[in-house]
Order: structure tokens, then C-alpha cells, then sequence
């Protein structure tokens, strides 16, 4: 069985930077097609990137450009790189290993202006 683990999260003025880090255990990250998603108080949980098990990435229109997802197969871990962050990036992040319908238990991103 698959258990994901965020970190990385904390609060960052606007235009600064964060680097989550989503670690997985159970079953190698590779072989998993995974994703970032973001949710605040009130509203549904929104997709942010994903990173397939071929390493082929996309982004949300919201994020493009600034946001970087990638993943370290050696350490079994996906990260999601944050720059140029503005204040509605602000939300708890959660990881998904979407192929097997498995969530981490978030990590809260607050951006303040």
C-alpha cells in the first residue's frame, strides 16, 4: 500500500519561493503517475501539476511559469517548486498518486502581501 507524505510548507511573502516535497512509500515512485492539487477553506480541491511515471508534466493555467513539478527517483520523492508566489496561491497542497487514488495529508502554503 502506497502512503504519501507532504512537506515543505510555511508562510512566504508574495514573489517569494517554496519547495514541497511529497515522499512516497510502498511502491516506487516511477512506476506512479502523481499530481499536486491545492484546496481552500469553502472550495473544492483544485489540480495544480502533474508529473506522469514517464516524467511528462503539466501545469495549470494559474501556475504555468512559475511552478515546477518534477521528482528524484532515488529518494522516492515528488516536489513541486513554487516562485513568484502571490497571496490566492495560499492553501493547503496536497499529493496525489492519481493511477491508484491515494491522497497525502496536506501541507498548508500561506502567502502574505
Amino acid at each position: 500500500q502506497v502512503q504519501l507524505v507532504e512537506s515543505g510548507g510555511g508562510l512566504v511573502q508574495a514573489g517569494g519561493s517554496l519547495r514541497l516535497s511529497c515522499a512516497a512509500s510502498g511502491r516506487p515512485i516511477s512506476i506512479l503517475n502523481m499530481a499536486w492539487y491545492r484546496q481552500t477553506p469553502g472550495k473544492q480541491r483544485d489540480w495544480v501539476a502533474s508529473i506522469g511515471s514517464g516524467g511528462t508534466t503539466t501545469y495549470a493555467d494559474s501556475v504555468k511559469g512559475r511552478f515546477t513539478v518534477s521528482r528524484d527517483n532515488t529518494k522516492n520523492t515528488m516536489y513541486l517548486q513554487m516562485n513568484s508566489l502571490k497571496p490566492e496561491d495560499t492553501a493547503v497542497y496536497y499529493c496525489k498518486a492519481t493511477n491508484l487514488g491515494v491522497w497525502g495529508q496536506g501541507t498548508q502554503v500561506t502567502v502574505s502581501s
